[in-house]
């Protein structure tokens, strides 16, 4: 056909030669193909079937914005993780996702929001109290902890117990270690079926199920208002004026904690490494966070002045973008930049080297949070995507950028961050997250 190019194609037999290092770090794969073959390129699957991996933020835009009705979520999503997760917005499709979609969406405007950013505040609080000093540690574990307990309160206020928050943690973390372990291993898909690892998870999941129904079912009985998630969640209607049952709630809220503390966690972990190595930033920050709080703001105006600390987390984003790939399959063909795409084509669009593209940024390496300043961020929208793009761009975006904000602005008027090591480390797995992200923090002689 006339006009249609040819993707370049990496041979099935180069993919298999280095299939485990591959599946133990795609990236070096990602990056070595697309400065071979440019920003786009195919893998044979086998069976007439395709694989298309692209950096190229035009054709990410039209797969995910513009037509995003013609393409769907890949089974990892829509089968894997549903089957710990239920069928909520991360791994719901067709009419079921958008219905769920315009039930939940007030929930996350910012008006709404306003009533959460105190309770957000208090909870990242209460555990910046608990930071260790004057020693070196891994702060992944501190603020997967820190992100889960405010997913946590925004929820459920105080109506889970102690014992309660640990179970459904636990189960969470478990259930995205199991899916990495499959993902990462699938020839032992056989032993995880065949010695019950997976059945074993799966009690596990429903343990963690029983807890939120009992919680769910205490908050029903009780007639305090909270004016947390779950309050507007059990009151919201669909156009019919039904609301949504307790087995469907329960799917949200196994997202919500997944969505809403894995991200958060790696990404304010890469953030304070990041701030250890450049101290004029953590300066920078802790200034305009002090000079705000002088003029006695409510939370909420706290946070909208907040706009150092904001391109500090959105430059963290780009540079280590925790949901570090797209995935999606289309349903009609399609054709996009001169390449036609069969029907049921599997593509993998890298949000990293999207977010390093040497033709779209400035010094791409480079950290440098000024990009984002307000009269420079708008021209980073076409290619910019640390929540996404499109309808199912992440709900939970502004709760997100809100918490980091203030965990960010929090911990620099307390505390100054000192690196331990001269790299930071990444670990690609579900999430891109950090590894051995070891800092130390000293207490400032300040009178918070």
């Amino acid at each position: 056909m006339e006009g249609i190019k040819k993707i370049p194609e990496v041979s099935t037999f180069t993919f298999l030669r280095q299939a485990i290092s591959i599946l133990n770090n795609p990236l070096p794969f990602h990056h070595k193909n697309f400065e071979r073959y440019g920003d786009t390129f195919k893998l044979n699957l086998g069976f007439g079937n395709y694989a298309v991996f692209s950096r190229d933020a035009v054709l990410a835009e039209h797969v995910l914005q513009k037509h995003w009705k013609n393409y769907k979520k890949s089974p990892i999503q829509t089968k894997d993780l549903a089957k710990y997760l239920g069928k909520g917005l991360l791994t719901a499709e067709g009419d079921h996702w958008k219905r769920q979609r315009k039930l939940i969406q007030p929930a996350f405007h910012k008006k709404h929001l306003e009533s959460l950013v105190v309770t957000i505040k208090q909870t990242i609080v209460e555990e910046l109290n608990q930071l260790k000093e004057d020693v070196a540690f891994d702060v992944l574990p501190f603020f997967s902890n820190l992100a889960f307990k405010v997913v946590v309160k925004a929820l459920f206020s105080n109506a889970a117990t102690d014992e309660e928050i640990k179970t459904l943690q636990d189960v969470t973390e478990e259930n995205q270690q199991m899916l990495v372990k499959e993902l990462r291993q699938p020839y032992l898909k056989w032993y995880f079926k065949s010695f019950g690892v997976i059945k074993k998870q799966l009690a596990r999941t429903q343990a963690s199920r029983d807890i939120l129904q009992d919680i769910i079912e205490r908050r029903k009985q009780s007639k305090v208002q909270n004016n947390d998630l779950l309050d507007m969640l059990l009151g919201a209607r669909y156009d019919d004026g039904s609301v949504m049952g307790n087995e469907q709630l329960i799917d949200e809220i196994l997202v919500l904690f997944v969505a809403g503390h894995e991200t958060t966690a790696n990404a304010l972990s890469f953030a304070v490494q990041l701030l250890a190595h450049h101290p004029e930033w953590q300066e920078k920050v802790a200034d305009q966070h002090q000079d705000i709080l002088s003029q006695n703001p409510t939370v909420m105006e706290e946070l909208l002045k907040s706009q150092l600390a904001k391109q500090l987390i959105e430059e963290t984003l780009r540079l280590y973008p925790p949901a570090y790939f797209i995935d999606r399959v289309n349903i009609e063909p399609d054709v996009c930049h001169g390449y036609q795409f069969k029907k049921g084509t599997n593509f993998l669009f890298s949000i990293l080297e999207i977010h390093k593209h040497p033709e779209l940024w400035e010094s791409p390496e480079q950290f440098n949070p000024d990009r984002f300043s307000p009269e420079k961020a708008k021209h980073y929208t076409s290619h910019y995507f640390p929540f996404g793009a499109g309808p199912r761009k992440c709900i939970g975006n502004n709760f997100a950028m809100y918490e980091m904000t203030l965990a960010i602005s929090e911990l620099l008027l307390r505390f100054s961050i000192h690196p331990t090591k001269q790299t930071i480390e990444i670990n690609p797995l579900i999430t891109l997250k950090p590894k051995n992200a070891n800092v130390i923090f000293k207490l400032k002689n300040s009178k918070v």
